[in-house]
């Protein structure tokens, strides 16, 4: 039996000759390092330049990098402050929007405070109101022209009483309730009112058409000397209202007088004032006769 052989094959010498070339390369390197080290902390400043030269070769690609990071960084940016600015604008037309409401609830108290105080020179005239009332409802839609107050018997509203708003007469009350009044409008088909031109002694009928205008007839006869413009008040002949308030402005003139428009249209009129009546012994001497034939 041959003996066997001791020897290692070529292979393994290859072998055990890199692995002491790495030992070798190592034990150098180690040196290379302590010697650095060494040296390092010697004297510091002894790598300076090689610290130089390493940080010029780095800085373009530092460079580059801080540039692709502020790009991005500025993308990022960019969109947070589009959404941003969406949502900002949509708060800004929300406060706009609000600022007009808010503008117009300031213009709605402005007029508001100027039909109050008209209503306080009802109270302050010559003629203080028995009450000031809203006008809650109104007829339009036939000849009978009625409106509806709110304020009646409780108020101290009595049939009779003159209606009037801050432009002129609206009309008399007709029917008394509790806490509501029927009125009989000027341009009713059963309303006759004295007038007289404003600007001189012209007397005459103001009588409702039905139809939102009133009939002026004149009491002297001949010469009509109305012309269109003319504007009419009460004249205080009857006894129920006060002279000298507006009734209507001259829109035709006719043979016998002409057609006049009211000027406190009820349409238009929101709070109006119901005024005592201004004669009323002179009322009162006027409808005894009627009575004294209803009770015959």
């Amino acid at each position: 039996m041959a003996p066997t052989s001791a020897r290692r094959s070529g292979h393994s010498r290859r072998a055990q000759y890199g692995l002491f070339t790495g030992y070798v390369l190592a034990a150098i390197g180690a040196a290379v390092g302590a010697v650095l080290l060494g040296i390092s902390l010697w004297r510091p400043s002894s790598f300076n330049g090689f610290r130089s030269a390493a940080a010029d070769t780095v800085v373009p690609i530092g460079q580059a990098s801080a540039a692709t990071r502020a790009e991005g960084q500025g993308l990022f940016d960019s969109i947070a402050g589009y959404l941003a600015a969406g949502s900002q604008n949509a708060a800004l037309k929300k406060e706009v929007e609000l600022a007009r409401i808010r503008l117009k609830e300031a213009e709605a108290v402005k007029q508001e405070n100027a039909r109050l105080k008209a209503l306080l020179g009802f109270r302050e005239g010559a003629v203080k109101p028995v009450a000031v009332a809203r006008l809650v409802g109104s007829s339009a839609a036939s000849t009978r022209r009625f409106a509806y107050l709110g304020a009646g018997r409780n108020q101290g509203v009595a049939v009779g009483m003159p209606v009037r708003s801050p432009r002129g007469i609206v009309g008399r009350v007709l029917e008394v309730g509790a806490d509501s009044s029927r009125v009989l409008l000027l341009a009713d088909s059963e309303s006759v009112i004295p007038v007289r031109r404003s600007r001189d002694e012209v007397v005459a009928f103001a009588e409702g058409r039905g139809d939102g205008r009133l009939r002026i007839r004149l009491i002297n006869l001949g010469i009509n000397p109305l012309k269109k413009g003319d504007v009419f008040v009460t004249s205080g002949a009857g006894g129920y209202y006060h002279p000298g308030t507006a009734v209507a402005i001259l829109q035709e003139v006719t043979e016998d007088g002409g057609v006049a428009a009211v000027i406190s249209d009820p349409a238009a009129t929101d709070f109006v004032a119901v005024e005592p009546i201004w004669q009323p012994d002179a009322v009162k001497a006027a409808q005894t006769p009627v009575a004294e034939q209803v009770t015959q």
